[in-house]
């Protein structure tokens, strides 16, 4: 097999992220192209951010624990029944540490493909951006860095909002 059949056949099985990066129990997706620039924001300069978030590993803390509370949050949980929470949980943690000024690269699909079709509406991403407040909270981030990721994060609101 040829370095392009092959690297067509990942692709085409939905292991964009052969380098590594998928973790063996997500399940596949159309093939789409990798790039930074779908995280839907550029990173903040320089890394207090990122550091304030206790790093990749209170990163991977934080998503985890926004992951937790979203599957019991009566206003969204109805959402992520049908989602990859394996794939969803390495991209929010790669998005979150990328655009925080982290040394990560964001893996994931852009954020209108990646809401495509959820019907999502402003009170569903209130509850979201709620839940990870309360996750910083718990991960003792600071109010002031809190408000630095999430206006870096609130300009994705158009590309994932589908119902005003």
């Amino acid at each position: 097999m040829t370095y392009r059949a092959c690297l067509l056949a990942i692709l085409s099985a939905g292991l964009v992220a052969a380098a590594g990066h998928a973790a063996a129990d997500e399940q596949p997706v159309a093939p789409y192209t990798v790039s930074d620039a779908n995280a839907g924001a550029t990173p903040i300069r320089g890394d207090g951010v990122y550091r304030a978030l206790h790093q990749r590993e209170g990163i991977e803390r934080i998503v985890a624990n926004l992951l937790n509370r979203v599957r019991v949050d009566p206003r969204i949980s109805d959402i992520f029944k049908a989602t990859d929470m394996e794939r969803l949980q390495r991209t929010l943690t790669e998005q979150i540490c990328y655009v925080s000024g982290g040394p990560c690269h964001y893996t994931g699909r852009d954020m209108q493909t990646a809401h495509h079709d959820l019907g999502l509406q402003n009170a569903d991403l209130n509850a979201l951006v709620e839940d990870l407040q309360l996750a910083m909270n718990d991960e003792k981030v600071g109010f002031h860095d809190q408000n630095r990721l999430l206006a870096k994060l609130a300009p994705m609101q158009p590309a994932v909002v589908q119902r005003r």
